[in-house]
C-alpha cells in the first residue's frame, strides 16, 4: 500500500509539473501567434485552467515533500512526546479544513456536471473538466494528510519531516528560506 499511495502522490505530482510545462508552450506559442497574428485569444482560458490543475494536482506531492509553507519554530524545540502530540494536533485540524475543502469542491464540480455547466470565457466547454483538477487534487491532499496522521499516531515520523531533515542533513537548507 505504500508503494502505491507514493506511486500516486508523485504521479500526480508529475502531472502537475506537466501543467506548469503545457503553460510554458502555450504562453511561447501565444507569443509568436501573436507576430504572425495568429488567433490566440482561447489560449488565456485554457492557461488558467492549467495553473489551477498544477497547484492542486501537486499539492500532495509537496505536503508529503516538506515543500509546503510550515512554522516549525515551536514544533522544533518541543520534546519528541510533545511534538507527536502537536503534530496529531496540526495534522487534525489540516484534515478538517481539507476535508470541508473537498466536500465543497465535488459538490460543486458535480452541481457544475448535473447542471451541464459551460466555461464563460473564449474555450466554451463543460466546466466540470477543468474543475475536475480541482477535486482531484484536493482528494489526494486529503488522502495524503490522513496517510501522515496514520504514521504519526503510530508513532513514525512525518514523511515532510524526514524530507526536510534529508536536505539539512545533504547541507540544502534553500527551504528554510
Amino acid at each position: 500500500m505504500r508503494r502505491f499511495l507514493d506511486f500516486l502522490y508523485d504521479a500526480a505530482g508529475a502531472l502537475g509539473a506537466f501543467c506548469v510545462f503545457l503553460i510554458f508552450l502555450l504562453m511561447i506559442g501565444a507569443g509568436l501567434g501573436r507576430q504572425f497574428n495568429w488567433e490566440v485569444s482561447g489560449v488565456n482560458d485554457i492557461v488558467a485552467w492549467l495553473c489551477a490543475a498544477a497547484a492542486f494536482l501537486a499539492m500532495a506531492h509537496a505536503f508529503r515533500h516538506g515543500d509546503f509553507v510550515r512554522v516549525t519554530l515551536l514544533l522544533d524545540n518541543l520534546p519528541p512526546r510533545l511534538r507527536r502530540i502537536f503534530d496529531t494536533g496540526c495534522l487534525l485540524v489540516g484534515l478538517v479544513a481539507v476535508g470541508y475543502l473537498t466536500w465543497w469542491a465535488t459538490a460543486f464540480t458535480w452541481e457544475s456536471y448535473e447542471f451541464a455547466e459551460v466555461a464563460t470565457g473564449l474555450v466554451a466547454i463543460p466546466i466540470w473538466i477543468p474543475q475536475s483538477s480541482f477535486v482531484v487534487g484536493c482528494w489526494l491532499l486529503l488522502l495524503a494528510m490522513a496517510d501522515e496522521l496514520v504514521t504519526v499516531v503510530r508513532g513514525g515520523t512525518p514523511s515532510y519531516q524526514r524530507a526536510i531533515e534529508e536536505r539539512h542533513a545533504r547541507g540544502d537548507f534553500s527551504s528554510d528560506i
